[in-house]
This record gives structure tokens, C-alpha cells and sequence, in this order.
């Protein structure tokens, strides 16, 4: 360790130290005051012998004139234990369960114990090489997501929502139902709120309590009231404990990540206080660097058992798709979920919009030994016959229903009974099988000629009521 007693400048969250020699990107740094204030930070930067410090917790009442600066030749690193599991962290990693931190030695299985580790939370990208190609379902239990927009092991899909609309409520569900159709499969939740309110804690914990889902979850909380700075780190955590349970202990790890808005905010945030350039709506130029080297963390490896899959959720300003948060998000993940103001307006829950959505991998979790023969042919005339349906809503709005054709008018009522009977489900939570017959039950509205994505032995087999 290093100790300097060169500290000039506080600014916001940053603190710069001059005169340095030999320090480390990321290396943590502690800053003791004369009045016996400690505040723990990271370097974020360095410019020529100044070393920038970005610390991790409100600099209120810290005393610069005098402080020692303690470079202690560290990064940021994470305690990793099986006993993990079921554990709730704040976003700078210490337990706020009322339990004991990870401590050394707990036992996990028959085979013995697996020793505490620690772990370097700055993680980097999986090597495109050594990537396998996702391939194995992962069943959410809401018929918007599971039909259309399939979500495989591997995959990375943020949800796209609104100021007001329920994504908090989608994420307490997906976390509280998600799960493979692998008996053998060992499936884990890891939670990470950013910038979240004090209610929005108490209700995603209380919903993963009341569904057991908690038992084999880990939660990273930074509440708003918390350092904006450490709503950088949560993710990061996050992700390392994803990592650990992927790649170290096999588990099927689904990572769901909210809100990534405040994430890039707080990006915006501190770039400001270190008076860097901005680059579009005020932004770091870096912002698409960042948001990759987090959403590439996700996926399959080559020789290991485990996988990461990836559901961040972000929060799109007055709606617009085009802001740099969502749309730097679009070109790195795969695909996305959009969740839709107007049919949130109508009461439905989910208020999922299929044709704004889009999973780009969903072909490689449907089918024979992964779902259901059906389900690619059913999901392809589903979204097909939505959008017949609403372009005869269309045609009836300026010609009048009476001018529609029989089948037109069979169209509007496949329509009604898609949002009410498919989409509308509330919180019950489906098995794929079950959002099949669904999707077979409401698809025997329309004539049999009108289904041309089905082919006749699934029409026989699956939907015997269609004439």
C-alpha cells in the first residue's frame, strides 16, 4: 500500500490526488480526514500524476485539506460462497439481510466445502471463440413471452418500458416463475436494482418471498436514496456472482437487471463531474462501450456446464425508442420485449406488444424436445393473424363493421380473444404446454383456410375444433 498526503480537490464524487507514482486503474483507495473520516473509492482515471478517485458513498463532511490518501494495490472484488444463495447485498456488496457476511468454510454438499473466494467485479466480455450457440428454453410462464418471443439459455433480451408501466411487477413474475424444462438443470435467480425506490425493494423482495423463489436467489439493491456511484457498481456485482454460479458451480443462472436508465444516468452523472465531453443527450461517448462489456457477460461457454442469460430492463424517456439508453441497448442485445402504454390504458397485464417485440434467438428454443412440436408454426400464424386482425379493426374503424367480410368480422373476434383470453392473464403463471392450447383454442375462431402457417397433421392433432 501507498499513502499520500496530497489530496487537493473534492468535486462531487471525485477526488483528485496529485503527485502520485506507480497506481493502478480501478485501484481502491481509502481517504482518511483529520477528524477520522474514512471514505473508500476507486481510480477512475489518470492525468499525467494526478490520480482521479471516484468514491464510493456520499463525500458529505469529508475534510480534504489534510486527508491521506491510502492506495491499497486492490480492485473491487466480491466474497464468493455457495452459501451466496438466498442472500441480500447493497450495490457495494455488504449483506443488509440482517445475516452474517459470507464467511470461509460453509458447507454446501456431501463432497465436502468449497472455500470463500474473491473475485475481481470488473469482468470482461465472453471470447466470441469460446462461445457455444444458445439453444435450450427457458419458460418465463407468460404466454406473450413464451410463444413469440421465446427466451433460450445464453440470451440476452432487455424489456423495453415506460414511466407508469408495470415492469417492475413483470420482473417480480419472471423472477418468481422462470424455469428451464431440464429436470437436471439447477436454475438460480441473481436481481440487480439500480436507483429503485424503497417500495419497489419491499415489493420485489416480498413477491420472491412469497413464491420461495428468494431461497435460490441473490439480490444487489442500490436504493435511490444511495451513492449515485454505487449504482455503477450493483451490476458489476451482479454479474460476478453470475459468473461464479455459471461457470464454477453449473447453475443456470438468469440475471435480471433494473433499471439500466438510472445506470447510464449515473454514468451521465459522474462523466459530467469529471467534465468529459459529452457525446449524445448529454451522455459519455463511452456509454455503447459500457453497456457491451455488461450485456457480453452473458451467454454459453464452450466446456462449461452453466450459463448466464441476461433480462435488463430499461425505462424509455416519454416512450422514445430512438433515446441512446434503449437504442444503444437494441444494437448489442438480441432482440427485444416492449411493453405497450396503450394496452396498459385497457387494463391487460402483461401489456406486451408482440409485433414491437422481438427475440432473434427464439428459433433456437422452439420445437420436438424443447417445447412442442407445434410451437413455431402456432407462434408464426398467432403473430399472423394479429395483424390481419388489426388491420380489419382498421378497415371497420373507417368503413363501418358491416362493411367487413364474414371472415373480416372473424377477425375481430380472434382479436378479442387474443387480448382477453391469451394476453390478459394476470399473474397466473403457464406452462408453454398450456399457452399452446390457448393459442390453439383461439386460433379455431378463424376459418381453416385462413391458417396457412399450420400444417394439417398439427390441425389434427393439436386443434380439433377448427372447421
Amino acid at each position: 500500500m501507498i499513502s499520500y498526503k496530497s489530496v487537493k480537490t473534492l468535486k462531487g464524487p471525485l477526488v483528485f490526488i496529485e503527485n502520485t507514482e506507480k497506481v493502478g486503474f480501478q485501484e481502491i483507495v481509502s481517504i482518511k480526514d483529520p477528524n477520522g473520516k474514512q471514505s473508500f473509492g476507486q481510480v477512475i482515471a489518470l492525468e499525467g500524476a494526478t490520480a482521479v478517485v471516484q468514491l464510493f458513498e456520499d463525500a458529505a463532511g469529508l475534510q480534504i485539506e489534510g486527508a491521506e490518501a491510502i492506495f491499497t494495490g486492490e480492485t473491487k472484488k466480491v466474497g464468493l460462497s455457495p452459501s451466496i444463495l438466498g442472500r441480500i447485498f447493497n450495490g457495494y456488496g455488504d449483506p443488509i439481510d440482517g445475516k452474517n457476511p459470507i464467511i470461509e468454510g460453509e458447507k454446501w454438499d456431501v463432497n465436502g466445502v468449497l472455500p470463500l473466494k474473491y473475485k475481481d467485479i470488473n469482468g470482461g466480455a465472453i471470447n466470441p471463440a469460446a462461445r457455444e450457440e444458445p439453444n435450450d428454453f427457458i419458460q418465463t410462464g407468460i404466454s406473450a413471452i413464451d410463444l413469440t418471443n421465446t427466451v433460450v439459455k445464453g440470451q440476452k433480451i432487455p424489456i423495453f418500458s415506460g414511466n407508469g408501466l408495470p415492469d417492475l411487477e413483470l420482473l417480480a413474475q419472471i423472477a418468481s416463475q422462470a424455469r428451464t424444462n431440464n429436470a437436471d438443470d439447477k436454475f438460480v435467480v441473481v436481481v440487480a436494482g439500480m436507483g429503485i425506490t424503497n417500495d419497489n425493494y419491499k415489493y420485489l423482495k416480498g413477491e420472491m418471498e412469497k413464491s420461495g423463489a428468494l431461497a435460490r436467489s441473490v439480490m444487489f439493491v442500490n436504493l435511490a436514496s444511495d451513492p449515485v456511484v454505487e449504482r455503477i457498481l450493483t451490476p458489476r456485482l451482479a454479474l460476478t456472482v453470475s459468473e461464479y454460479l455459471a461457470y464454477e458451480l453449473g447453475f443456470s443462472v438468469l440475471t435480471l437487471m433494473f433499471d439500466m436508465s438510472n445506470y447510464a444516468n449515473a454514468l451521465r452523472e459522474v462523466s459530467a463531474a469529471r467534465n468529459e465531453i459529452p457525446g449524445r443527450a448529454g451522455y459519455p461517448g463511452y456509454l455503447y462501450t459500457d453497456l457491451a462489456g455488461m450485456y457480453e457477460r452473458a451467454g454459453t461457454v464452450q466446456g462449461k456446464k452453466g450459463s448466464i442469460t441476461q433480462i435488463p430492463i430499461l425505462t424509455m424517456p416519454n416512450d422514445d425508442k430512438t433515446h441512446p439508453i434503449p437504442d444503444l441497448t437494441g444494437y448489442i442485445t438480441e432482440g427485444q420485449i416492449s411493453l405497450d402504454r396503450s394496452l396498459h390504458k385497457k387494463g391487460i397485464y402483461p401489456n406486451i406488444d408482440i409485433h414491437k417485440s422481438l427475440s432473434r434467438l427464439k428459433d433456437k428454443g422452439q420445437g420436438e424436445g424443447k417445447t412442442r412440436e407445434d410451437h413455431d408454426k402456432v407462434a408464426d400464424q398467432v403473430f399472423a393473424s394479429l395483424a390481419e386482425g388489426l388491420r380489419q379493426e382498421e378497415l371497420a374503424l373507417v368503413l363501418g363493421k358491416d362493411s367487413l367480410t364474414e371472415t373480416g368480422r372473424k377477425y375481430l373476434e380472434f382479436n378479442k380473444a387474443y387480448y382477453e383470453k391469451f394476453l390478459n392473464q394476470g399473474k397466473v403463471n403457464r406452462s408453454i404446454e398450456e399457452t399452446l392450447d390457448i393459442s390453439w383454442d383461439i386460433l379455431s375462431i378463424l376459418p381453416r383456410e385462413e391458417l396457412k402457417k399450420v400444417k394439417d397433421e398439427l390441425v389434427e392433432k393439436y386443434g380439433p375444433n377448427i372447421k
